[in-house]
């Protein structure tokens, strides 16, 4: 079985968008507040969207189960107050679990947190036991910047984000960090702000003690690390000099990395620089790059013939296409054996 552990719903019915614009519209003007928040969004229109991309795409390139949640730069915490991100992760997330409730054997559901900048993380708590216990939610979606690229919040290793992170270890769910949208002009969203957040956690990790406090915590680091795998040598480097424990031991019990990088010779790096057990396969199609490469013919996003070209053996990728996606998400597997049966 291939397990895309990074799927975003990007084709979601214009509906939702709508009632997007409608809402901020009203943050301005209370008359133009949506009156409802019933998107009238059908069954027929939530197959439509996936039918002819998410779904087309899993049998064309030969993946299995998406793991799926909210569109990443949709979430966009800085819009708004508390109450804002909180109606607007609600309608996601219930529109999401839609999605996997109607194709259960193609998707499984993440949800995202109702981030406000300022806003303490414990207030994320009551949605996130909404999703995991009432609605079958593997993981979370985890914005270690909710100001949208100012870094206004504290770091990571915060005792700030405490709460949330020991309600994470009671349900057993791991939280993919990922950024939202940038409103700050030096910053690109997917090519600056994404890959500076996954860099920037990875750091905040390495100088805490975070998971001396929280042994059982689990983090997904996407696209493919960031800078991280690059420099590694760096940051092993930064830890001897801190006096810190060799990154394996650190680190690598509790932090994971995924593989949309949208290249052969990036994946080639991970592989040889990040241990095997750590990787997890991902795609984030329909997501971030969307065109095919010049210089193969093929798309950017095609994650797959990448792991199948590296001459690792076929127990190392299993790990990577399936085996380490249901250790991170342990609530993964009760998905996969209905799924099998």
């Amino acid at each position: 079985m291939i397990i895309d552990c990074h799927g975003h719903y990007t084709t979601e019915p214009a509906k939702l968008q709508i009632f997007r614009d409608k809402q901020l519209a009203g943050l301005a003007d209370k008359s133009r507040r949506p009156l409802t928040t019933n998107l009238g969004i059908t069954d027929d229109e939530i197959r439509s969207s996936v039918e002819g991309a998410q779904l087309r795409l899993q049998r064309e390139r030969g993946t299995d189960v998406t793991i799926f949640s909210p569109r990443a730069a949709g979430m966009a915490h800085h819009v708004g107050k508390e109450a804002t991100s909180r109606e607007w992760t609600t309608i996601c997330n219930d529109l999401v679990h839609r999605v996997c409730t109607l194709f259960p054997q193609n998707f499984v559901p993440v949800c995202q947190l109702p981030q406000s900048p300022g806003i303490k993380p414990a207030n994320c708590i009551e949605e996130l036991e909404r999703c995991v216990t009432q609605l079958g939610f593997v993981g979370c979606n985890l914005n270690p910047d909710p100001a949208g690229g100012y870094w206004c919040d504290p770091p990571l290793t915060d005792e700030w984000w405490y709460p949330l992170y020991e309600k994470m270890v009671e349900l057993d769910v791991p939280a993919m960090v990922h950024v939202s949208s940038s409103c700050n002009p030096c910053f690109h969203g997917t090519g600056a702000h994404y890959l500076n957040g996954d860099t920037t956690a990875f750091m905040q990790f390495l100088t805490s003690d975070l998971f001396k406090r929280f042994p059982t915590l689990r983090f997904i680091i996407p696209h493919g690390g960031g800078a991280v795998p690059y420099h590694w040598g760096r940051y092993r480097g930064l830890a001897q000099d801190m006096k810190l424990p060799p990154l394996s031991e650190h680190l690598l019990k509790n932090v994971f990395f995924d593989t949309c990088v949208y290249h052969l010779p990036g994946i080639e790096l991970l592989t040889r620089v990040i241990p095997v057990e750590n990787i997890l396969f991902a795609s984030e199609m329909v997501g971030a790059v969307r065109g095919i490469d010049s210089e193969t013919g093929h798309h950017f996003d095609d994650t797959r013939r990448y792991i199948d070209a590296l001459p690792l053996s076929a127990a190392d990728k299993a790990k990577i296409f399936e085996g380490n996606a249901r250790r991170v998400y342990p609530r993964l597997n009760a998905h996969l054996e209905r799924r099998a049966h």
